[in-house]
């Protein structure tokens, strides 16, 4: 029987926050000189010693007969796929992608796009955002990823509040939010005669 603690009258399953603080795709100890051997593999059954990420061939020796979900990257960044996880976990309100025709969702919080470029320029015209780390949305989700979801749920049930980044949260500024940022202002030019 699987064990799960409630959060928020969600069931949250105890390997969740395992699944988010776990590195992949990592070369496997057990088969350095095999292809395939990224550690690209999260079994939802297994608990304690051995490690959480495995390879393609330690599933077949150690994890016949679990449920193993398979980590997949995008843009340098672990996401898994919809079909994987919809039945034991609770994906409500995190934004999902179609990526090379499958429907993933990233397990942690990615970095705001930053600077000039057409990623930038698309995540100022959102009118949508991550109600944790504030990242521009497509759609009207509350979550851009599994990880503030948690963060989230954690909070809304009175658990130790933490920011994504696992920092715990300070009281706003006097002069607004932590996450706020300097406006422009208005530009001083030289004047056209002189």
């Amino acid at each position: 029987m699987m064990m799960m603690r409630r959060v928020a009258s969600t069931p949250v399953p105890e390997w969740l926050e395992t699944l988010l603080s776990t590195r992949f795709f990592l070369a496997c100890g057990a088969h350095p000189a095999s292809p395939r051997n990224e550690c690209n593999m999260f079994c939802l059954d297994c608990r304690g010693a051995p490690p959480p990420a495995f390879c393609y061939y330690c599933r077949a020796h150690r994890h016949a007969g679990h449920r193993v979900i398979q980590i997949r990257r995008s843009s340098y960044h672990d996401v898994v796929r919809v079909s994987e996880v919809e039945d034991v976990l609770d994906i409500t309100g995190v934004q999902t992608y179609v990526i090379n025709s499958a429907r993933v969702l990233f397990l942690n919080e990615r970095p705001q796009p930053r600077g000039a470029g057409a990623a930038a320029g698309k995540a100022a015209a959102s009118p949508y955002n991550c109600e944790i780390c504030g990242r521009a949305l497509l759609d009207p989700f509350r979550f851009c990823s599994l990880g503030c979801k948690l963060v989230d749920t954690k909070r809304s049930t009175g658990h130790a509040p933490a920011t994504a980044d696992g920092d715990a949260t300070q009281p706003e500024a006097a002069g607004g939010s932590k996450k706020g940022r300097r406006r422009k202002g208005i530009p001083h030019r030289a004047p056209f005669w002189s």
